[in-house]
């Protein structure tokens, strides 16, 4: 397949102060769209000018939430050039996720490709500040137009791109995390593991009550017993417990976290064993009080890594090595980042410059 590249008719003006930068709210000048249909497969790759969409309102998207997404970073490095992280890692997810939700699978090299070629055509956009990147959002949506409760023949693939600021904007804090014992995130056999907005949708409840409390992330427990950690809000969570990394194992029920991956590769190099087992919300109280506990944090694209300071129960609040930033969090996060921005050697190739 072709890929093809409309011109540009205008340009959006940059954003001069990048401490100014928040997740999100700003695109690019470009977009990337392909589109299948059956007995077709995918045509009309190109890159266009960033534009709405046109959706017929009975689209099976606006229905049955058939849909996936992915994210992932490309950062400045210090020679001006641009590079993205571990990007066919997230290409291949995609394609799991499309597998789960019953959508065609993108050629995982042209995907690649394309995503390439839109971050060089808009590679103005990477901002230079300390902890900023460009955001890469791929999607894809079922687009035919028809009521009923089937999978799609048509889909619409598309890429956008958003500069965004550092995830730290007030500093590298631990937060404040609230432990649900009424809403679950997914179940067993269900669609947890697909990065799809359903699962999103149905977090907002729980993260909102959270956020009326005044804690910064839900932590979820699992939904058969309502008792073992699986993940927080959008990131995995790993625990320092008993001097080994504890983190929920990959049955189904969790993201197959890109950056959870890095981790665990990275604290197996600094010689830590790791066991992926389900800790309980007891072992998580009993160890935060004995000590055993001594750092948690959370993984994920956006925040890269994230400290926890406390942890809340029910009624009960517990701190996590007294509330303060642990020693192999910080090393992570500035290990992971230094690889990412290009101030660190990458010995596992993670990184493709353009």
């Amino acid at each position: 397949m072709d890929l093809q590249v409309v011109p540009l008719t205008e340009r959006k003006p940059h954003i001069e102060d990048e401490s100014t930068l928040v997740f999100g709210k700003r695109f690019t000048d470009r977009m990337f769209i392909m589109e299948y249909d059956a007995g077709q497969g995918w045509h009309s790759a190109r890159i266009t000018p960033y534009a709405p969409f046109v959706l017929d309102p009975a689209a099976l998207v606006l229905h049955y939430s058939q849909e996936i997404f992915e994210g992932l970073k490309a950062f400045r490095r210090p020679d001006g050039s641009v590079a993205l992280f571990r990007p066919l890692d997230n290409i291949l997810r995609f394609n799991r996720s499309a597998w789960r939700m019953c959508m065609p699978e993108v050629d995982p090299q042209f995907f690649l490709q394309a995503m390439k070629e839109l971050v060089r055509l808009e590679a103005d956009w990477v901002p230079r500040s300390e902890g900023t990147s460009l955001y890469i959002r791929p999607t894809m949506i079922a687009t035919e137009p028809v009521l009923g409760v089937k999978p799609s023949s048509k889909y619409l693939c598309y890429i956008i791109l958003s500069p965004v600021g550092a995830y730290y904007s007030g500093g590298f804090k631990p937060v404040k995390i609230w432990i649900s014992d009424q809403y679950v995130r997914s179940a067993p056999g269900g669609t947890g593991e697909a990065k799809t907005g359903g699962n999103y949708a149905a977090s907002l409840r729980a993260a909102m009550e959270a956020a009326a409390k005044g804690f910064d992330q839900v932590l979820w427990l699992d939904a058969v017993h309502r008792k073992y950690v699986e993940e927080v809000g959008s990131m995995n969570i790993c625990f320092l417990y008993d001097g080994k990394i504890i983190t929920s194992p990959l049955g189904g029920t969790i993201l197959d976290g890109i950056t959870r991956r890095s981790i665990l590769t990275l604290v197996r190099e600094l010689g830590y064993e790791i066991e992926e087992r389900a800790l309980s919300i007891d072992e998580i109280i009993e160890g935060a009080a004995s000590g055993r506990l001594q750092e948690a944090f959370g993984t994920g694209t956006a925040a890269v890594v994230s400290p926890v300071g406390q942890f809340t129960f029910q009624d009960r609040t517990v701190l996590v090595g007294n509330g303060e930033m642990g020693e192999l969090t910080m090393k992570l996060y500035q290990t992971l980042t230094g690889i990412q921005y290009g101030r660190l050697p990458d010995p596992h190739a993670w990184v493709e410059t353009l």
